[in-house]
């Protein structure tokens, strides 16, 4: 069922995209929508301040010999501190959503399958699990 609601999107996105059919178009506003969607939570944090960065060192444990990747995952820190409000979420969303469509676009274009890019990410994140080291 959840490949149909991948095939409907891709195809619903084939079919509404009129101007922006060449391979440096779709390019240039997919990294347009990227560049959109880092302002908008920019603006999250300096005009609406629902969020806060805190950015510093992420502390490792000092005892080499006990470190393994659970004890690793609860050093890091987001450096995000408080909650997107619901204007700031509605921004974030619909930038997203404008970056999905692009993405969308250029599997279109490159003959690419958005459910099977998915599924093989996702196999991939299933398979190395917490050892992908993203």
């Amino acid at each position: 069922m959840k490949d149909v609601i991948f095939d409907d999107f891709q195809n619903a996105v084939d079919e509404s995209l009129l101007r922006h059919k060449s391979i440096l178009d779709l390019m240039s506003k997919f990294q347009e929508s990227n560049g959109r969607i880092n302002r908008a939570i920019a603006k999250s944090i300096t005009n609406c301040g629902c969020i806060q960065v805190s950015g510093k060192k992420q502390n490792l444990p000092e005892d080499d010999d006990n470190i393994n990747i659970e004890s690793l995952k609860s050093c890091f820190n987001t450096h995000i501190n408080g909650k997107l409000c619901d204007n700031c979420r509605e921004v974030i969303e619909r930038e997203m959503g404008n970056n999905l469509f692009y993405l969308t676009s250029l599997c279109n274009i490159l003959d690419l399958n958005l459910y099977d890019v998915f599924l093989k990410e996702y196999d991939k994140i299933n398979t190395l699990g917490k050892y992908s080291f993203r």
